[in-house]
């Protein structure tokens, strides 16, 4: 059923039903009706989450494909790229170099492994 596709694609993505609910902009509980069945689904709705996931319309209604059309994206990178862009040019710079710290620790502890 749709609404089952809709919780694993939810799933998938590591999404709280309240995260899901307001990407799609309905609340939480309206989509919590929808997941359980209980509340009809528009097409509209179905082509924002599509749209928004990348998800196979085909496989959402039918069950028959593969559940993104492409890769699943990373919703995580979306939004610190997302809040990244927020920041004055000060901090940016801050989070760039912290992040440059944190990969040449990673090398070295992978190294360390082998």
């Amino acid at each position: 059923m749709i609404n089952e596709r809709l919780k694993m694609v939810r799933q998938t993505l590591n999404l709280t039903q309240k995260i899901f609910a307001r990407s799609v902009f309905i609340s939480t509980s309206f989509y919590t009706l929808i997941e359980t069945g209980n509340r009809k689904i528009k097409d509209s709705f179905l082509d924002s989450v599509c749209k928004i996931y990348n998800v196979n319309k085909d496989w959402l209604l039918t069950g028959q494909g593969e559940m993104f059309r492409n890769d699943p994206p990373d919703v995580e990178l979306e939004e610190l790229t997302e809040i990244f862009k927020r920041l004055n040019g000060h901090f940016q710079g801050y989070i760039l170099d912290q992040v440059r710290i944190l990969e040449k620790v990673q090398k070295k502890e992978l190294k360390e492994e082998t």
